[in-house]
């Protein structure tokens, strides 16, 4: 905080008030030591208030007395009077309401300027949240043209002895190759093992991997792109350690289709 940011805190008017606490006004006081110019800022805040406060005690010119004390019928012998206080006090109470409404506006504007920086944060995270919707749909929408472009080919892979309530679709483009998993019928993966999804040909049986189902409880849509396929007679998925494995665990299939 600089010296301009520090006098317009409110801070010195706080400490001409006596509201800080011991700690907080011998931080003042060793700022008004190393900067003349809060120590001056100080002094015309405590001049202001001594203006204040001797600005509302009454005024009695020469004329007006002199009518006064024909009223009165009073002489020139010297009496001896009870000091009239309520002036003194008035003035201080002037002083003390000034104090105390500078200080409630000061919380005022504090809290105000709170609570902005709250409502401006929240703001900042509901456009990064509208950002993260707006990339999720736009990728969504990807996804769904390319689901239902016409050359896209759907493979409905079923379950398998490992898990017979499990499927699956494999969307494969033959002409760019490229493949969209949709495992929305598959249960969440143990903690420990990921879903490995295969290319087969049958005769030979040859299984080449296309990728993992990484993520999987994260991925709300269950769609999963893996590596594009040339070639394919059948797709199938298995549980497989993380990170995956050379050869499928046969095992541990849980869905198989062919094309």
């Amino acid at each position: 905080m600089n010296i301009e940011e520090y006098i317009a805190s409110g801070i010195l008017e706080l400490y001409v008030y006596g509201q800080l606490t011991a700690q907080e006004n011998l931080e003042v006081k060793k700022m008004m030591d190393a900067h003349p110019e809060i120590r001056k800022e100080v002094e015309a805040i405590e001049m202001a208030v001594f203006r204040l406060s001797s600005g509302t005690a009454p005024y009695l010119s020469a004329r007006n007395y002199e009518k006064t004390k024909v009223r009165l019928n009073l002489d020139d012998k010297v009496r001896t009077l009870q000091p009239n206080r309520w002036a003194q006090y008035t003035g201080w109470a002037a002083a003390v309401i000034f104090a105390v409404g500078t200080y409630t506006f000061f919380n005022q504007y504090k809290n105000s300027k709170d609570e902005l920086e709250v409502v401006s944060t929240e703001n900042e995270t509901l456009k990064k949240d509208i950002q993260v919707v707006n990339a999720q749909n736009d990728e969504y929408s990807t996804v769904l043209s390319f689901i239902r472009g016409k050359d896209t080919e759907q493979v409905e892979l079923g379950g398998q002895a490992a898990s017979p309530n499990s499927f699956a679709q494999v969307y494969w483009d033959k002409q760019s190759q490229k493949v969209i998993v949709d495992a929305s019928g598959l249960p969440e993966p143990p903690e420990g093992f990921e879903y490995q999804v295969w290319a087969l040909k049958l005769n030979p049986l040859t299984p080449t991997s296309i990728g993992l189902l990484s993520n999987f409880t994260a991925n709300s849509n269950k769609l999963f792109e893996v590596a594009n396929v040339a070639e394919a007679e059948a797709f199938g998925i298995t549980l497989e350690p993380a990170g995956g494995s050379e050869t499928p665990t046969l095992e541990q299939l849980y869905t198989l289709g062919q094309v």
